[in-house]
């Protein structure tokens, strides 16, 4: 690991959530879903700082007593349903710099939702960007079905020409791997991320490619149960 690095470990919390309203303070097994993001983040040895922009006062109080920090209050602006992540981590690295004369060579983002991903995945992204030189790391994970066994339908159902007839009888292990964004880990030089606007970086940007028993983004109840059952009743060897 490049020792002149720095990392900021970015956590956005809104308080309002409208298919699961509270999400990011229900406990989750035992403690505060955020809680668990807050852990993982405070134990990757890379992270300079870990922070949590939020408006809420119960998840700010809830993100202090977890051992972020929370050095604002976000503004109500950016706390809507229509803000956009990108908003949100421009506004803390701005205050940082800004109000606290604080840069960062890098932003990572670690969404409250997955509360899966622990230190150790948080950690192995980071020297995957080291390794590769790289600007940009996202997290992906293995897609159940094959994009290939997938289409639109018609107003009647008709299912002609559904799938391709070069792929009809081809078996799922033999087609190719499709990967999905996951959600849990995004990292991004803050130089680019400033001028870009986007994680999505036009290049020098690669996978960190995660399990899917620990690629749970949790956006509703049954997402929520999902990763409690996970949490619950899986051992520690599955949940890595």
């Amino acid at each position: 690991m490049d020792k002149g690095k720095s990392f900021l470990g970015i956590i956005p919390a809104r308080g309002g959530s409208r298919r699961l309203p509270r999400k990011n303070v229900l406990n989750l097994s035992g403690k505060p879903l955020i809680a668990w993001t807050i852990e993982a983040a405070l134990g990757c040895q890379f992270l300079s700082e870990v922070m949590v922009t939020t408006e809420d006062a119960e998840i700010a109080k809830v993100a202090k007593q977890y051992g972020a920090n929370v050095p604002f209050i976000r503004p109500f602006a950016l706390a809507k349903d229509i803000s956009t992540s990108i908003d949100t981590v421009k506004h803390a690295v701005d205050f940082y710099q800004y109000e606290w004369g604080k840069q960062f060579d890098f932003i990572v983002l670690l969404q409250p939702t997955s509360p899966l991903r622990n230190s150790q995945h948080i950690s192995e992204a980071i020297e995957l960007l080291v390794n590769k030189n790289a600007d940009a790391i996202i997290s992906v994970c293995e897609v159940d079905h094959s994009p290939l066994w997938m289409n639109t339908l018609p107003a009647d159902h008709s299912m002609t020409g559904f799938i391709r007839d070069e792929i009809k009888n081809t078996r799922s292990q033999d087609l190719p791997k499709n990967y999905r964004l996951n959600g849990a880990i995004y990292i991004c030089r803050t130089d680019l991320l400033m001028k870009e606007e986007t994680f999505f970086i036009s290049d020098n940007i690669f996978a960190y490619i995660m399990k899917n028993n620990v690629s749970v983004d949790i956006d509703d109840l049954p997402g929520f149960l999902l990763a409690k059952t996970y949490i619950d009743f899986s051992s520690t060897e599955i949940i890595k």
